[in-house]
């Protein structure tokens, strides 16, 4: 993080002095106005883009295909092979969607009413921002924003311009899992102030090497790289890896888990950032270009309630139960704790209910990701960010929640495997946790001479501020913003 101290400094001002998490009276000094949005008549279809289309977002072409109330009228990419690779889909539209490599050319476009938004992590909010600055609505991808800080500014700016900005967390709007969390709210299984969020999927190693990654042909290395500094990646593949390495991802952590801890924190009713926060493990079990932990346990505690994030990118060898009836964990999924039971959510789409005694007492299923995008389109036609079910202010939220993990790691400091946090000795879900996380990693067999373990710094949060209380961990709540790419703030 090669962050001046004059920017940090200024940058810190902004924050506090803005007290943004209240998200009230936010007024705009020194930016642009959005522009004036184009009027869409109640039978006229929306006309949209989708932008970064060479992984997830070829998913997001699929759902805008198939909406009746959609027209997909541009792709943007700033490799023209990802758009390439599309064009076959499109033999039975009514016409092409244009190609533009840039995307600050696709937003002067004043014909599009709403963009959606799936390229690499460090560009998510600033393509956001630009978007709702020239009047268009947003729908982006998990995490909405790279940093802490980031998706803080994308919802005031959502705000002060009346845009509908919605994060790509598909399970929000599958019916099962909204009856599921519906239940869990209702009380049935008592008051719920834990939960845990799991992702246990298998992260080979990017392989390692002291060169630069082949850039495609017609790339615009340029774009690519947007707010962060202007260089080729040193790996083997350029596409996709970038999820392994902090200048543009955010490990597993901020990749697959912004979903679940999306839920864990859905269930247990937390809208603020959590008191304190602590995150331990690494990249472990190989030696890579990646730098970012690929086994990570990160606690979440507020006054009242609890959420661990359980992480692991090695091969689970022994299957993981918790104890309970509900089977062995895999992928990814939910456990929510209530005082009378507990609640299992073991994929974006369905849940199962259990009492004390680990009898099934409910369960639900059912859903589609289309139906997350059928919620955005409602929310443009009513102007109306409550109709949401991912606004952007939650998707913030539960983003952060990754963001913080990854500043606590980073902070962290090396260990010898079996070192915990001594806060949580008499917690007997962070104590299992821990216990199961060792053992995965010793089945492993893995050298921590060559590949370390850490333990985080404990992070303590002000949810107001929505900053730490050391000065230095905050330096990672933002970051460094590359000349032509400074994120727009709000004061």
């Amino acid at each position: 993080m090669n962050i001046s101290r004059r920017d940090f400094v200024e940058q810190a001002l902004l924050a506090a002095t803005a007290a943004l998490a209240s998200g009230n009276g936010v007024s705009v000094s020194a930016a642009e106005d959005s522009q004036p949005e184009r009027k869409v008549g109640p039978n006229e279809k929306l006309r949209v883009a989708a932008i970064g289309v060479n992984g997830q977002g070829g998913s997001h072409i699929g759902e805008w295909m198939k909406n009746p109330d959609v027209d997909l009228v541009a792709v943007c990419d700033c490799d023209p092979a990802s758009y390439q690779k599309h064009v076959k889909r499109f033999e039975n539209l009514p016409h092409q969607p244009k190609f533009v490599q840039d995307v600050r050319k696709l937003l002067e476009d004043k014909s599009i009413d709403a963009v959606s938004i799936a390229t690499p992590n460090h560009w998510h909010a600033l393509m956001s921002v630009w978007a709702m600055q020239a009047g268009k609505d947003v729908y982006v991808e998990k995490p909405c924003s790279h940093n802490v800080r980031e998706g803080r500014v994308m919802t005031n700016w959502a705000r002060k311009l009346g845009r509908i900005c919605q994060m790509g967390v598909q399970s929000r709007s599958m019916t099962g899992m909204r009856q599921t969390l519906e239940f869990i709210h209702s009380g049935k299984i008592g008051k719920v102030t834990q939960a845990r969020a799991i992702c246990f999927r298998e992260r080979p190693s990017i392989g390692l090497v002291d060169t630069p990654a082949k850039i495609p042909d017609g790339l615009d290395l340029d774009l690519w790289c947007g707010p962060a500094p202007k260089a080729a990646p040193i790996r083997k593949k350029f596409h996709y890896d970038w999820h392994w390495v902090f200048n543009t991802g955010n490990g597993d952590l901020g990749n697959q888990n912004p979903h679940e801890l999306d839920k864990a924190r859905w269930g247990i009713g937390k809208q603020e950032l959590p008191k304190r926060v602590i995150s331990l493990g690494g990249r472990l079990g190989y030696v890579d270009n990646g730098d970012v932990a690929n086994s990570q346990v990160t606690i979440y505690q507020w006054d009242d309630a609890m959420i661990i994030s359980d992480v692991r990118g090695l091969p689970i060898k022994t299957p993981v139960t918790f104890g309970l009836k509900a089977g062995a964990f895999k992928g990814a999924a939910n456990i929510w704790y209530g005082t009378e039971g507990y609640v299992v959510g073991p994929n974006y789409a369905s849940g199962v209910a259990f009492d004390k005694d680990g009898n099934e007492i409910g369960a639900w299923k059912g859903g589609e990701y289309q139906a997350h995008f059928a919620n955005f389109v409602k929310a443009i036609r009513s102007r109306n960010h409550k109709d949401l079910h991912l606004d952007i202010e939650d998707g913030h939220l539960s983003s952060a929640l990754a963001h913080l993990g990854n500043v606590s790691y980073r902070r962290g400091t090396v260990v010898p495997l079996g070192t915990r946090p001594s806060q949580f000795t008499d917690n007997h879900h962070v104590t299992e946790t821990l216990t199961s996380f060792e053992d995965h990693l010793k089945e492993h067999n893995v050298d921590f001479n060559a590949t370390k373990f850490y333990l985080g710094q404990e992070l303590t949060i002000d949810p107001k501020t929505e900053l730490s209380t050391d000065p230095e961990a905050n330096k990672l709540f933002t970051r460094e913003y590359r000349a032509g790419f400074v994120l727009p703030e709000t004061v």
